[in-house]
């Protein structure tokens, strides 16, 4: 079973999400296929870590393995973090943010609104934007991905360690979003 497999619902219209990126340049990051572990996670050709675009779509994807499993979830995670693994308190943040609301990180995928229940379009792309401030530091990018539930793009920061390796640094993706229009009594 895929990891889509348990929201997709045959009825579900697929409305794409705007290719627009509001910054200076933008990079289509495309999965044509899900990985289902965190070994095959590793093996992704973007999991080399040289280019920060890469580093924030794969944010995205590692967060939408919380709900299916958690503890290959923090695996992908500390791998994008390198020599900053996640702390406890990371965790506890992580778990909040997951609490009735598992999908929020698809929703980052081109294709998923709250009208078909954030069901992402495939081959599953993560468009990732910078702007005229994303390098201000030069070992930093601030780079940013667009929800198909919210009106502002959203962060993800990086840092570039002596190995020449983009790292997750910080991240603003598990904000709230709109609620799937299955879920919202006034839709």
């Amino acid at each position: 079973m895929g990891l889509f497999d348990k929201i997709k619902n045959p009825s579900a219209v697929k409305t794409p999400v705007a290719s627009e990126s509001g910054g200076n340049k933008s990079k289509k990051v495309v999965f044509s296929k899900l990985p289902e572990s965190f070994e095959e996670f590793k093996r992704l050709s973007e999991a080399q870590l040289t280019d920060p675009f890469d580093t924030a779509a794969l944010t995205v994807l590692a967060f939408c393995f919380y709900t299916e499993n958690k503890e290959e979830c923090l695996k992908m995670l500390d791998f994008l973090r390198g020599p900053r693994p996640l702390s406890v308190m990371d965790k506890q943040f992580i778990a909040d943010r997951f609490r009735d609301k598992d999908y929020v990180p698809r929703s980052y995928f081109e294709g998923a609104v709250p009208s078909n229940n954030y069901l992402p379009s495939e081959p599953y792309t993560v468009i990732v934007s910078d702007n005229p401030y994303s390098y201000a530091n030069e070992t930093y990018a601030t780079l940013y991905v667009r929800s198909g539930g919210a009106d502002s793009l959203r962060s993800v920061q990086m840092r570039l360690a002596k190995d020449g390796k983009w790292y997750l640094w910080e991240q603003f993706i598990l904000a709230d979003i709109r609620q799937p229009e299955s879920m919202n009594p006034w839709a």
